[in-house]
């Protein structure tokens, strides 16, 4: 049994206390000990009785806040339009669409044919609250989940001329699945059963079907192809990926042209391509790789001809656009521009169909979507759609088919729900489809969102978001809640949340600091904060912080931040460096071991994220480095704020691990602050599964966050 100080009353837990099994890891010459590396142990009785033992003392922390646990939760559920559904998407003969129904945890996947003399393009206005004629449910997750404590799809999809849908399951959480095929015209599967596979599954015909497989290490490092009918043991290795820093993955054109098969490490890619008419072919590769240099490409029919548009670094870190014909694409140098690089602005990606092509970019950290039509078989100008709000986010997508003449724009804000439209390309008409709905009358005057820009130590400008109640008396400090991520160049956008409305009528300020690590500001703000110059993700949160506090936004009693998954080692360190800027952090499956998981190449994830944090089993200096901020190993004796960290014992990609070992270290070494550890014992890295377990999980995180900035209990 574990060492645990904990008493069996469960009126009078105190903390528990983590047994010290000390190991000795030496690298570069440099002695760590590690007195809880035992809790890596996941089948250890001992392991499993203090993970057990703190879930208890965190229950046991936090009753006083069931009122407002329970209220925060209610009011989630009430503004949710339980029984609702998605706008349908045509592929091929059918409406695809999902739906909810009120008391389901779990969605259904639906279509109905389409009609003829139909607008082809429009979709057809469904009922609200009971099936739709001729409706076919081909996939009840409901159904799917029954029995089980967690439950999550990763794969769902049918072949282009409906008969086959393949779905992919998960019921522990460790994001390994198993794949069935169904036959849609006889609601029978088939016996073909896929196991252990990696997200997502793609059909080229009826017959075949591409799949990935992962490593020992959780890479997905080859494709599969399996032919309908056959056994497993028959499928075929298509593509295999050795070098341990690349991942795999496979994904066809619109167009049904091509099968492409893509290698990508975090600064390095490559494409191979196969003809969609030869699935049995052998995929050639298009401009071999070179280290540091991104590339992708889409396919295009321009002038009666197939080209390739490319999207690429090779001209600059924010990436440009060219084009080559198909047949004559040897190398990046040689591509005929289509979008030049730009300083100030990040190419994410194109989008091709028959008659358009679609741009996706980054200006002013701000997420963009403009269109080109081609004009008589040549190139036109891209046209920038354009919205109010000065903070937003839209994106394009939602529209498989190749010969649309409209695509789907999906738009939001800080204050806006969720919106959908139809953009028709030739009019450049904006269509309004859906748009979310805040049940009990939401006024979205009654918010109001706004961006401040705040000087780093070093003189960078970090963009900070705000958005709280309109009628919030901002002439003194108030209860603050400031987010972080700062990782792998992804970009926090505004976005709408019926949850964070709890949180911002109770008297909060929800905050977001888009520090570098992120991808807001372009590929320039993404390498400021990453491998060696990774402390500007820390101290940007900071001087967020001190510039919050210097202009009477909010104080330090009342400033609470939270940050998961790398924003959870952003959070670690942050305790570690400034904790005396927060009452309380709540970290989530929190990346707070660093060192130890990057010195660990068989561990999942580890040697693909050397391009993100550096490889300190080779290099000395990367090793100093990491071990300078790793918030585990830089725990001090020294007040703290309170720490929540939220795990699940399942989680593939930062292990539960982490957040044990950090909060015993915590409770260990700290003067003062209260630490509670809560693990999901069937769960991955997403927390729990369904939607009103979700919406729970949620209620407690937020009641926490709100206890601790406000003291409010209800």
């Amino acid at each position: 049994m574990s060492e645990l100080s904990s008493s069996t009353n469960r009126e009078s837990l105190t903390p528990p206390t983590a047994a010290v099994h000390p190991v000795t890891r030496s690298h570069h010459g440099i002695d760590f000990v590690d007195n809880y590396e035992w809790l890596r142990d996941k089948e250890s009785q001992e392991t499993l009785d203090y993970l057990e033992a703190e879930n208890a003392f965190t229950e046991q922390e936090t009753a006083h806040l069931d009122e407002l646990k329970n209220n925060i939760y209610e009011e989630i559920k009430s503004r949710v339009k339980e029984t609702d559904m998605s706008i349908p998407v045509r592929a091929g003969k059918y409406w695809y669409y999902s739906r909810t129904e009120e008391g389901k945890s779990y969605g259904y996947s639906c279509r109905i044919p389409v009609q003829d003399g139909a607008d082809a393009w429009t979709p057809p206005v469904i009922p609200e609250g009971e099936p739709a004629e001729g409706e076919s449910i081909i996939l009840d997750a409901n159904e799917l989940a029954e029995g089980y404590e967690f439950f999550s799809i990763g794969a769902s999809s049918v072949t282009t001329s409906g008969r086959y849908l393949a779905y992919s399951t998960d019921v522990t959480g460790d994001e390994r699945f198993t794949l069935r095929i169904k036959d849609l015209e006889t609601g029978e599967l088939l016996p073909d059963t896929l196991t252990g596979i990696f997200y997502g599954a793609l059909w080229v015909g009826e017959d075949y079907l591409f799949y990935q497989r992962v490593d020992d290490a959780w890479r997905p490092d080859t494709v599969w192809r399996h032919k309908v009918g056959t056994p497993v043991e028959e499928d075929v290795m298509v593509y295999h990926e050795p070098d341990e820093r690349f991942s795999a993955w496979v994904g066809t054109t619109r167009s049904e042209t091509f099968i492409v098969f893509g290698s990508a490490s975090k600064i390095t890619s490559e494409v191979s391509v196969l003809s969609f008419d030869d699935p049995e072919g052998r995929p050639e590769v298009l401009i071999p790789r070179e280290d540091g240099v991104e590339y992708d490409v889409d396919h295009a029919v321009v002038g009666g001809e197939d080209v390739w548009i490319v999207t690429h670094n090779a001209e600059g870190p924010n990436f440009s656009v060219g084009w080559e014909s198909v047949d004559k694409l040897k190398s990046l140098a040689a591509l005929k521009p289509l979008v030049a690089h730009k300083d100030d602005v990040r190419i994410e990606g194109v989008d091709t169909y028959r008659d358009f092509i679609v741009l996706g970019y980054r200006s002013g950290a701000i997420g963009q979507v403009a269109v080109m039509k081609l004009v008589d078989g040549t190139f036109g100008e891209f046209r920038q759609l354009e919205f109010d709000e000065e903070l937003y986010t839209v994106a394009s997508g939602g529209n498989p088919e190749w010969d649309a003449p409209v695509i789907r724009i999906s738009y939001g804000s800080f204050t806006t729900p969720a919106q959908l439209f139809n953009y028709w390309i030739e009019s450049g008409e904006r269509t309004l489809l859906k748009q979310q709905e805040v049940l009990g009358g939401y006024n979205r005057e009654d918010y109001v969102a706004s961006r401040l820009w705040v000087t780093a130590t070093d003189g960078a400008q970090i963009p900070v978001s705000l958005v709280h109640r309109a009628d919030l008396d901002l002439s003194k400090p108030n209860a603050t809640l400031l987010y972080g991520y700062g990782s792998y160049e992804s970009s926090i956008d505004p976005g709408f949340s019926i949850a964070r409305l709890s949180l911002m009528d109770r008297g909060m300020i929800f905050a977001i600091a888009h520090v570098r690590g992120g991808g807001e500001m372009g590929r320039g703000w993404y390498d400021n904060g990453k491998t060696t110059t990774k402390k500007n993700t820390f101290t940007d949160f900071i001087d967020v912080a001190d510039a919050l506090i210097a202009q009477g936004i909010t104080a330090p009693e009342i400033l609470v931040a939270e940050g998961g998954s790398a924003g959870g080692l952003l959070m670690g360190a942050v305790a570690n460096m400034a904790g005396d800027r927060f009452k309380a952090i709540e970290a989530n499956v929190p990346f707070v071991d660093p060192l130890t998981s990057m010195l660990m190449p068989e561990l999942p994830l580890t040697v693909i994220e050397w391009d993100e944090w550096g490889n300190p089993l080779e290099d000395k200096d990367i090793y100093e480095y990491m071990a300078s901020y790793a918030p585990y190993e830089n725990v001090e004796a020294k007040q703290y704020p309170n720490i929540l960290a939220i795990t699940s014992l399942n989680d593939t990609r930062v292990l539960y691990v982490e957040p044990a070992k950090w909060v015993a270290a915590l409770r260990a070494t700290a003067t003062g602050g209260e630490f509670l550890l809560k693990t999901e014992m069937v769960a991955g890295h997403g927390g729990v599964s369904g939607r009103y377990e979700k919406w729970r999980e949620t209620a407690f995180e937020y009641a926490w966050l709100v206890n601790q900035a406000t003291g409010v209990t209800a």
